[in-house]
């Protein structure tokens, strides 16, 4: 099973907002066994989205500068399931951003019905806070996830002026 829960950005507005999408295939590996004869998303999966979404947003607000690391989720509302055949829409807002973190609100609909909604607080670690072999490097922006940034920097606006 793969780790990334976007599959593009479809808006990204610097500082400020991010819209992403996955499309839920029934050839996806969770629907054989959550649940049989009656698949879902599980909704861990849908928050890793949001998040992902999120800390994406966050990341590019520091310039990629600091590691953004997911601290928390308050307020988690779940108002139905997410099927095979929908495309889930992430939709993320930055409340708040200082140095030891950020808060974001984060909603996930399919088509206009809201599925999710979250607040999420990430924090910015130092290096000496990471893992060994994770200090030399801004792990969460490599790998998968800087194809996503690719991606995030083609759909933002440009500036004006």
């Amino acid at each position: 099973m793969r780790w990334t829960w976007i599959d593009r950005f479809t808006a990204f507005e610097s500082g400020k907002s991010a819209t992403a999408v996955k499309n839920l295939s029934l050839a996806e590996d969770y629907f054989a066994d959550h649940f049989p004869g009656f698949p879902v998303m599980p909704g861990p999966l849908i928050l890793e989205g949001l998040a992902q979404t999120g800390g994406i947003l966050v990341g590019e607000a520091n310039n990629y500068q600091k590691n953004v690391v997911l601290a928390k989720m308050n307020n988690v509302k779940f108002h139905r399931e997410a099927m095979p055949g929908e495309q889930l829409t992430y939709t993320t807002t930055l409340v708040d951003l200082n140095e030891t973190g950020a808060r974001v609100q984060a909603t996930a609909h399919s088509g206009t019905e809201l599925l999710a909604e979250a607040e999420i607080l990430f924090a910015h670690v130092s290096a000496a806070q990471l893992p060994p072999g994770l200090a030399d490097t801004k792990f969460v922006f490599s790998g998968e996830l800087a194809h996503l940034l690719r991606m995030a920097e083609a759909v933002q606006p440009a500036p004006k002026g």
